[in-house]
């Protein structure tokens, strides 16, 4: 399943800037970090790929017993 994004565009006198947002549910499963930079690199005209260079950690995950079913 994909996250369709519109594509928005600043222009100004001096110049234009592109905005892509990026959706939540997705920051959060990469647990993206506010202010973090990423790189983006061009694959194809349809492909583009965003890479992390500074990736954090992973965490971990609270394991407990599961109930004994009787």
């Amino acid at each position: 399943m994909g996250y369709p994004t519109k594509v928005q565009l600043i222009s100004r006198p001096s110049n234009q800037q592109w905005y892509v947002n990026f959706p939540n549910a997705l920051a959060q499963a990469l647990a993206l970090r506010k202010g973090e930079t990423v790189e983006w690199e061009v694959e194809s005209r349809q492909v583009l790929v965003m890479v992390r260079r500074d990736v954090p950690p992973r965490r971990k995950l609270k394991t407990g017993k599961l109930p004994r079913q009787a």
